[in-house]
C-alpha cells in the first residue's frame, strides 16, 4: 500500500525506536521526566520562546492555547478553512465557550484589511455590550486546507500588526511550520516571533509517533499546563514518546526537502492529466489538493483498489500528502494509478 492519506501515517525508524527505548523517564505530571524537559527546552529554543509544554496532539495544543488566551463568550478570529475550524471537533465552542469569526482566506491566507473588517466598529450611539469581545487571532502556517500553503512574511507581519492594533492576542498553529521553514529558508523562530503562542507538531512532517508542543512566555506556559491537565493531557512516563519527538526534531528536518520534491513531481504529472484540476504554483510544500472529474469518493476508492490511498477533501476534491515513508518510486507509481483511474480504467461515473 502506498499511503498518501497524511504525513501522520509514518512509522518510527529503527534509530528512533532505539532512542525511545533508551530514554530516561520520570513522571511528567510531577515535572520530573528528563526527556520531556529536554524536548520542551529544545523546541522553545528553536521557536525563540521562553518555554514550551509537550502534549499528545496538535488539536490539544491549539485548544489549550485558545482556552489560555480567552474567556467564555469571547470572539476568536481565524481562517474559515483552518484546522481549528475543520478538524478539531468543535473544540473552541465546547472547551472554551468562544465564537469563531471565520475569515475567508485565499488558500488559508487572509489580509490585514480582512482582520479589520471582521471586527465590530464601535460607535458612540451604540451599546458596547452587544457584540462578543474579540480577544484572539489565530493563523495557520503552513495551511493544511490551503494545500500546504505558506504565509508570505510581509502578509503575516501585517496581519499580526492589525491584530495588535485591535488589542488581540495572537496564536500561530505552526503544526507544519517546519515545512514552511524548509521551503523558504526562513527560520521557525522568525515565523513565530510576533505571536504570543505557537503550536508545533512532531507526528506530522517530522515523523514522530506522538506529540505536539505549545510554546510561549513562561507565564503563558504555566497557565497552559493547567488546561493541559484539565483537558486530560497529563502524561506519566512520557519520555518514551518525547524521545521520538526529540529524535525527529534533531534528525528529520533535513528530509522535508525530499517530501517537497515528491509533491512537486506528482504535481507536474497531475497538471498534464486531462480532467485533473491543479494549480502547479499552489504546491509549495508536501500537500496536494486537486480536483477530479468525478465524485472524489469514487476516485479514491478506485485508487485504493490499485494500492494507493488518498483522502476525499470535498465533492470532487482529493488530498495527497508526501512524507518520509514514501519513496520517489512510490510517487511515480501513484501518478500512474491516478492517470489510469482518470483515464477510465475503472468503472467510475464521470460527468
Amino acid at each position: 500500500m502506498i499511503d498518501l492519506r497524511s504525513d501522520t501515517v509514518t512509522r518510527p525508524s529503527p534509530a528512533m525506536r532505539e532512542a525511545m527505548a533508551q530514554a530516561p523517564v520520570g513522571d511528567d505530571v510531577y515535572g520530573d521526566d528528563p526527556t520531556v524537559k529536554r524536548l520542551e527546552a529544545r523546541v522553545a529554543e528553536l521557536l525563540g520562546k521562553e518555554d514550551a509544554v509537550y502534549m499528545p496532539t496538535g488539536s490539544m495544543t491549539n485548544q489549550v492555547a485558545i482556552r489560555s488566551h480567552t474567556e467564555s463568550g469571547d470572539l476568536v478570529l481565524m481562517d474559515a478553512a483552518s484546522h481549528v475550524v475543520r478538524s478539531e471537533g468543535g473544540g473552541p465552542a465546547a472547551l472554551s465557550g468562544v465564537t469563531a469569526q471565520r475569515i475567508a482566506g485565499d488558500r488559508g491566507i487572509f489580509t490585514a484589511d480582512q482582520v479589520e473588517d471582521s471586527l465590530a466598529t464601535p460607535h458612540a450611539g451604540s451599546p458596547t455590550t452587544l457584540a462578543p469581545p474579540a480577544t484572539l487571532l489565530c493563523v495557520e502556517n503552513t495551511h493544511n486546507g490551503g494545500g500546504g500553503s505558506i504565509w508570505p512574511l510581509e502578509t503575516l507581519d501585517a496581519v499580526v500588526a492589525a491584530g495588535r492594533r485591535a488589542g488581540l492576542r495572537c496564536h500561530l498553529d505552526g503544526a507544519r511550520v517546519w515545512n514552511a521553514s524548509e521551503a523558504t529558508g526562513v527560520p521557525p523562530a522568525r515565523y513565530a516571533r510576533d505571536f504570543d503562542s505557537v503550536s508545533v507538531c512532531f507526528s506530522k512532517a517530522l515523523g514522530a509517533p506522538v506529540g505536539s508542543a505549545l510554546c510561549g512566555s513562561a507565564a503563558f506556559v504555566r497557565r497552559a499546563r493547567r488546561f493541559k491537565q484539565l483537558f486530560g493531557g497529563g502524561f506519566r512516563q512520557a519520555g518514551v514518546i518525547a524521545a521520538g519527538a526529540l529524535y525527529a526534531l534533531e534528525h528529520h528536518r533535513d528530509g522535508l526537502a525530499d517530501d517537497h520534491a515528491k509533491a512537486g513531481f506528482l504535481a507536474d504529472v497531475l497538471v498534464d492529466i486531462p480532467g485533473v484540476e491543479l494549480v502547479r504554483e499552489h504546491v509549495e510544500t508536501n500537500i496536494l489538493r486537486f480536483r477530479v472529474p468525478c465524485r472524489a469518493g469514487d476516485f479514491v476508492d478506485a485508487c485504493l483498489v490499485e494500492g494507493v490511498a488518498m483522502l476525499v477533501a470535498g465533492g470532487r476534491d482529493v488530498r495527497a500528502v508526501m512524507h518520509r515513508d514514501v519513496s520517489m518510486g512510490d510517487v511515480e507509481r501513484a501518478a500512474e494509478v491516478v492517470r489510469g483511474v482518470v483515464g477510465g480504467r475503472h468503472d467510475v461515473n464521470y460527468d
